[in-house]
């Protein structure tokens, strides 16, 4: 039987991991397109055609031919598709969509704009670091102090609103940020990375194209 997901993304995107991790914890394989951002292939037609955005990453269901932008929206279908993660209820799958949008809002943009300028892939002055840097510690406070007491973000149980965030806290190190600092983000970390089927970014995501295992 063809594996029903296509994954195009690069290696280095926070948001195809994101995506990546949730099929994988999902138990679906999935093929694996490594789209060439350092030579601008994701903004040319053949790439233009299915996202819309000139971004990655893009999932295709070939199930139905549906073709899905942005990680957010592509994790709330994955949920609704397989069954999963999707919260136990409506009250959590809207608490989820919560922190999701909180993600992007405040952690995902300090974090992730933080970790380009220290890799060097950004030019930014000192300044923007430093702004980035105060924006996402202040975040991971937000996130610590909720997770005191609590095993996952919603609920009892993981929910897409866990592998999201998840996707972004995994680069925080890149980004120059101290998790020993935030004990209750250290303890979820374990828990994630102890669940069955987890890979890290590494392993998950090659720097090439690769079919389904």
């Amino acid at each position: 039987m063809a594996t029903r997901f296509e994954l195009h993304g690069i290696a280095f995107s926070g948001p195809t991991y994101k995506v990546g991790l949730l099929l994988t914890l999902a138990g679906e394989p999935f093929d694996y397109v490594h789209v060439n951002m350092m030579q601008g292939e994701h903004k040319q037609p053949p790439h233009l055609s299915k996202q819309r955005y000139g971004q990655v990453p893009l999932l295709i269901d070939r199930n139905n031919g549906r073709h899905l932008c942005q990680s957010a929206a592509i994790m709330e279908y994955l949920a609704d598709m397989t069954g999963k993660f999707g919260g136990a209820n409506l009250d959590e799958r809207l608490q989820a969509r919560e922190w999701m949008y909180w993600d992007f809002d405040r952690l995902a943009s300090n974090v992730y704009r933080a970790r380009t300028i220290k890799l060097g892939i950004r030019a930014a002055g000192p300044e923007v670091l430093e702004f980035s840097q105060a924006g996402g510690n202040a975040a991971l406070k937000v996130l610590d102090e909720h997770l005191a007491g609590r095993n996952w973000i919603v609920g009892e149980g993981v929910t897409i609103a866990d592998i999201d965030v998840y996707g972004v806290v995994a680069f925080a190190d890149d980004g120059g940020f101290d998790l020993g600092a935030y004990p209750g983000i250290q303890a979820w970390v374990k828990r994630v990375e102890a669940l069955p089927g987890f890979k890290g970014r590494k392993d998950l995501l090659p720097m090439e194209s690769r079919a389904a295992a």
